[in-house]
């Protein structure tokens, strides 16, 4: 089995941002942290220090489309955040809608008290985000 290299998976939101990584054959998702949103400087060398110490090459985001399939107010302000990242990373958007929804039903089935802590559904989405986008690849 060949090695391909890392993925990171972002979920951005106003206040956190999930992150979730591949394994090295790109197989797996896996929840890592969640950072909290203080200002996008702080969130962008964050997201960049994670992806470092991981040796990321490519960033798959999600993307938060409206129900009818536009762009909104708030996938607009994903791109801007994200691209800033395209300088040194390859940058891949997925559709996350309702990956939060999703989320949280897994959260209620394995136990875990997401309502206090937010951050659990933040990873958690990302960890969806990219496990979907690592599917389409090993298709």
């Amino acid at each position: 089995m060949e090695i391909k290299g890392r993925i990171l998976g972002l979920d951005v939101g106003n206040k956190r941002i999930g992150i979730a990584v591949s394994d090295p054959f790109q197989l797996f998702a896996s929840e890592v942290c969640f950072i909290e949103r203080k200002n996008d400087k702080f969130a962008l060398s964050e997201i960049d220090k994670i992806c470092r110490q991981y040796n990321v090459k490519k960033i798959v985001s999600g993307l938060p489309y409206n129900m009818d399939g536009s762009l909104g107010e708030q996938a607009q302000k994903t791109i801007k955040f994200v691209e800033q990242l395209s300088f040194a990373y390859e940058i891949i958007y997925k559709d996350e809608r309702l990956t939060s929804f999703e989320a949280e039903e897994i959260l209620k089935k394995e136990g875990k008290k997401y309502t206090k802590n937010k951050g659990l559904v933040d990873m958690k989405s990302a960890c969806l985000i990219l496990q979907s986008y690592l599917g389409e690849q090993n298709d």
